[in-house]
């Protein structure tokens, strides 16, 4: 066959994957840093740190994991944002649609500044109390709250953040006027729980479970919009005051400028571990469950969760910081 200009627009066009391969093959030439924006300790970084090591291994570069608190996990984020070394990611909560809404003058848009990797996994928040307490069940606490407005506190990992957000969508949705105090951290969190300091605790479910399985702690309802199985005896919220379920969810970015045939190896690379591996037999152990569901789920669900939480910041009264 004669070599025409179609047929070398067909070679061009099949040569382009082939290029496009050996750029992701190239990526990366450098150590790979992913930023978790939230203090040590948090749930985040057990699943942050088991992607470190897989990529490690699969990348052929060491993937180092830099915790970068502060602002709620803005200051990590706008790091991650302006970085241009194509070799930094980001390991972010949902938080990440709440920050806008809670910080309107917050500096960066996550949908044009950010670049979806991957949905990585979801779990559930719960309230927990201390055994002694006064209430035992979500109802008693919403009565509790009606009967001394501004009395019941409640801790949280941080302003803005998703454990601070469940408690107030329920609280708001339970007409309750409960207190939030703003810890900075979940390791903070715990500690000024088990000191006293606050009547209840809104963490995930991860972090909660070692504190009841030691009867340190009982949870009163989980915000998973079903029960959790690993906790089938514990409510929903949802069934209490219909309307309040959510999930915590993790996801990893990128900054927009990062390369796509490395953001496309990336997910190639992490698919595999969303089926029979140790990090998805932990989280269900936890009460959790691992995505790694790829870009077009993650995009998806950050931009429909912005307006989401900017109507639960004006519902509950939240005022921007």
């Amino acid at each position: 066959m004669p070599f025409t200009r179609r047929s070398a627009l067909g070679v061009a066009t099949l040569a382009w994957p082939a290029a496009a391969r050996a750029q992701a093959r190239a990526w990366p030439n450098r150590p790979v840093r992913i930023v978790i924006p939230y203090a040590p300790g948090g749930p985040v970084e057990i699943p942050g740190r088991f992607l470190a090591e897989h990529l490690s291994a699969r990348l052929g570069q060491p993937v180092i994991v830099e915790t970068r608190p502060g602002a709620g996990g803005a200051l990590g984020t706008k790091q991650v944002i302006a970085a241009t070394d194509q070799h930094t990611l980001l390991m972010v909560t949902g938080a990440v649609a709440i920050q806008p809404a809670v910080q309107p003058d917050i500096g960066y848009d996550p949908v044009n500044e950010l670049m979806p990797i991957s949905l990585v996994s979801e779990s559930s928040i719960g309230f927990m109390v201390r055994p002694n307490a006064a209430f035992r069940d979500l109802p008693a606490l919403i009565a509790a709250a009606k009967a001394a407005p501004g009395r019941i506190t409640y801790g949280s990992s941080g302003n803005g953040t998703t454990t601070h957000m469940a408690a107030a969508l329920f609280g708001a949705r339970a007409g309750m006027n409960w207190q939030h105090v703003p810890y900075r951290g979940g390791g903070q969190l715990i500690s000024g729980f088990l000191a006293g300091d606050v009547d209840v605790m809104s963490g995930d479910l991860a972090t909660l479970l070692p504190h009841v399985r030691e009867n340190r702690g009982v949870l009163l309802g989980v915000t998973a919009p079903d029960r959790v199985p690993v906790v089938p005896a514990v409510p929903s919220i949802n069934e209490v005051v219909p309307g309040t379920g959510m999930t915590i969810w993790f996801a990893l970015f990128a900054p927009r400028n990062f390369p796509p045939e490395a953001a496309e190896r990336l997910g190639a690379e992490l698919a595999p571990l969303a089926s029979g591996s140790a990090l998805g037999t932990r989280m269900a152990a936890d009460g959790g469950r691992l995505l790694l569901s790829g870009p077009a789920e993650l995009s998806e669900r950050l931009r429909r969760e912005l307006p989401l939480w900017r109507q639960v910041v004006a519902e509950a009264g939240i005022r921007p910081e």
